[in-house]
This record gives structure tokens, C-alpha cells and sequence, in this order.
């Protein structure tokens, strides 16, 4: 097994011997991509298999971006195409977003964005009509394996090739985001990511919505990612018609829910164990919440808050509230399509997740004491 590099010109290099393309588009991602790889190479703590794996990922991204920026060459009305009235859905991980989610994108007007198209936003060439994706095949199969040998992860989060899931996907690509949640726990990324101005990254990913609407139109764009809440600023100003719901859960249980969730992710990737990632975790959620709710001030009008218990208890009035909120056609038949999908997909279904606050160096008083405004604020549960 070869040595593995992490340095721009090699990833540089990779990618482009592998597609043998060399556009990439704006200059804005290197610096960030410098960022991440330093951060593999000094701090995660990989394995030899995990150095491979995260220089594949790298690799893989960069390819990702040469292919949408040679598509928007060929193509340049696709940045001519509008997104109107995207519905967003954000709020802290853990919090009942991918239900929510899930539910809102059984209405056939909603077009969400799919976990494989997510992966792989970009046409493919003389592609005949009706021939399904080979990257689509290829993913269905890997995503089928990935459940049967990851059960366990499965249970914190069903994913599927053709399942409605985050929007942050494509972001990866600008290497200025949120790449599936570990290395923005990790310096020196951590701290380079916080400071970031988001606007670069969000324009691009707003050119990959433009292009899957060019390629698969849909009424109205349905997209989802906690990790928005870095970025509602941004996302009111390149999409100024947007509605957004915040979703809010026991901070208690978010918290140890997604340190949970981020220790199998670490685990996955072939990264060291991290002592601190209990505070860790509880810092960088507690200072995306407090920029989502500075944003959420400045327009009020366009959110709507949406508790986890209140869903849980009545999914339905929940879905009530927010068609009315926005003013969105919810026809009847609509109305049953949703609710069969509640009846048929209850809180568990894939199997329960359990975990535990103490495990990771926190406490309940820790936790409450950094929320305690956003606890107050919700009037959320906190035992």
C-alpha cells in the first residue's frame, strides 16, 4: 500500500489524472482544502487504513467538483434556472429533523434532495432517456451492504441511495462546510471553519440545486441540514423567498445523541477516539444554535418553531401548523399520503439508538447551564 500525502498539489494531481479534467471552478475551496488535510495528516489520529479511506474521500470530492464545473460550462443555463420558495429545514442534529423531513417529502409537490444524487450532482453525458444512473446502481448495492455490516449506525440514521437526505452533501465539495461532522471537531479545522464566511460555499451550492432542478425538476425544493444553522443569513439572502422550520428537542438528549452518533462516525473513518469530545460536541452545537437564532431574529416572520415532543405526540398537527405557516397547498389526498406514511414508519423503526450523557465527560448541569437560554427560550424539557 502506497504512502498517502496530504497535500494540495497531490490531491490536486489525484483528481485530475483520475477525470482528466482541470477546471475546478473558483479559488476559494484550496484554502480549506489545505486546512483538511493538515487536520488528517496532524490531528485525527488515522489508521493507515483511515488515511487511505480520508485521501480517497478528498480525492473523490475534488472529482465531484471538476464534473459539476465542467457540466456548468456545457450547460451555462443552468445558472440561469430559479429555485423558488425552497422549504429549509434546520435546527440542532438530533432533534427530529430527519423525520420531520422524511414525512414533509412524501407530499408529491416537495423535491428533495437524494442521498445518491447528493453524492453525485452532475450529469453524466449522452446518458439515454430512461437509462437509470450507474452511480445510482452502484450506490443502491454499497448502501444495502453498509446496513448489513453497520447495524448499529443504522439505528442512529437509516440511509438509502434513493432516501430523501441532507443537503449538506454537495457542500463537501466547496471543502468551506460541514463534511458529515467529524472534522469540524477537529482542529485546526474547527477553529478555521467558525471564522468562515459562508457565502462563497453557499453560492456554489446553490449552482448544484440549479443544476439537479435543470436535470430532475421538482415543484418546490425540500432540503434539510442542521448545519444550516451556520448559514440562515446566507441562505435568506441567495434565496430570498425561503421559508425555514427550526426544530428544538431536550438539549440533554441532543447532546448525547449526537456525541453518540460523531463516536461511531470517528469510528468509521478510522480516526483516533477523541478524550474530549463531549465538550467538544456541546461547544461547536451550542455556537451554531446561538448564530441560527441571531439570523432567525432578524426575520421572524420567515421561521417556524417546531418542538421534537410536539411531533412525537402529533405528527399531523405539527404538518397542520406548518402548511399553514407558509400558506402551502395541502390538498386532502395529499393530507393521506402523509399520514399513511406516519401510520407505516413509527419512532424506532430501524431500531432504538441509546446512549449515554456521562459517557462522554458531561453533565446534566453542564449542559444546562451552556443552553439554559435556548432551554428558556423554547420552554423545553430538560429531564
Amino acid at each position: 500500500m502506497s504512502e498517502v500525502r496530504f497535500t494540495v498539489e497531490a490531491a490536486l494531481a489525484a483528481a485530475t489524472q483520475e477525470t482528466g479534467l482541470s477546471d475546478f471552478g473558483d479559488d476559494g475551496f484550496r484554502e480549506g482544502l489545505r486546512v483538511l488535510l493538515e487536520t488528517y495528516d496532524q490531528s485525527a489520529g488515522l489508521s493507515e487504513k483511515g488515511r487511505h479511506m480520508n485521501w480517497k474521500r478528498v480525492v473523490d470530492l475534488l472529482g465531484t467538483r471538476l464534473r459539476v464545473e465542467r457540466a456548468l460550462a456545457l450547460h451555462p443555463e443552468i445558472r440561469e434556472r430559479e429555485i423558488e420558495r425552497p422549504l429549509f429545514l434546520t435546527g440542532l442534529p438530533r432533534t427530529g429533523t430527519s423525520a420531520l423531513f422524511n414525512l414533509l417529502g412524501r407530499d408529491p409537490a416537495s423535491r428533495p434532495l437524494y442521498l445518491w444524487e447528493g453524492l453525485a450532482p452532475d450529469p453524466i453525458e449522452g446518458l439515454a432517456p430512461g437509462e437509470p444512473d450507474p452511480r445510482y446502481v452502484e450506490m443502491k448495492a454499497t448502501y444495502e451492504r453498509m446496513r448489513e455490516t453497520s447495524p448499529d449506525f443504522t439505528k442512529i440514521h437509516f440511509a438509502d441511495a434513493d432516501a430523501p437526505e441532507e443537503c449538506v452533501l454537495p457542500l463537501a465539495a466547496t471543502f468551506q462546510h460541514v463534511h458529515n461532522g467529524i472534522e469540524v471537531l477537529m482542529e485546526p479545522y474547527r477553529s478555521w471553519f467558525q471564522a468562515l464566511d459562508l457565502h462563497g460555499p453557499y453560492a456554489w451550492y446553490r449552482d448544484v440545486l440549479k443544476m439537479l432542478d435543470w436535470q430532475r425538476p421538482g415543484e418546490r425544493w425540500l432540503l434539510k441540514s442542521p448545519a444550516h444553522l451556520w448559514a440562515l443569513d446566507v441562505l435568506v439572502e441567495l434565496f430570498p423567498d425561503c421559508c425555514i422550520i427550526l426544530t428544538h428537542r431536550n438539549p440533554l438528549e441532543v447532546i448525547a445523541s449526537y456525541c453518540s452518533m460523531m463516536e461511531m462516525l470517528f469510528r468509521l473513518r478510522e480516526c483516533a477516539p477523541q478524550p474530549d469530545l463531549g465538550p467538544t460536541v456541546l461547544e461547536y452545537l451550542a455556537r451554531s444554535l446561538e448564530r441560527g437564532l441571531a439570523s432567525r431574529d432578524q426575520e421572524p416572520d420567515r421561521f417556524i418553531d417546531v418542538r421534537f415532543d410536539d411531533f412525537a405526540a402529533d405528527n399531523m398537527a405539527v404538518i397542520d401548523r406548518i402548511y399553514a405557516h407558509f400558506d402551502l397547498p395541502f390538498p386532502d389526498e395529499t393530507r393521506a399520503i402523509l399520514h399513511a406514511h406516519a401510520r407505516d414508519n413509527p419512532r424506532g423503526k430501524h431500531g432504538a439508538h441509546q446512549y449515554d450523557l456521562e459517557k462522554f465527560g458531561l453533565t446534566n448541569d453542564r449542559v444546562k447551564s451552556r443552553l439554559a437560554a435556548y432551554i428558556e427560550r423554547f420552554d423545553l424539557p430538560t429531564d
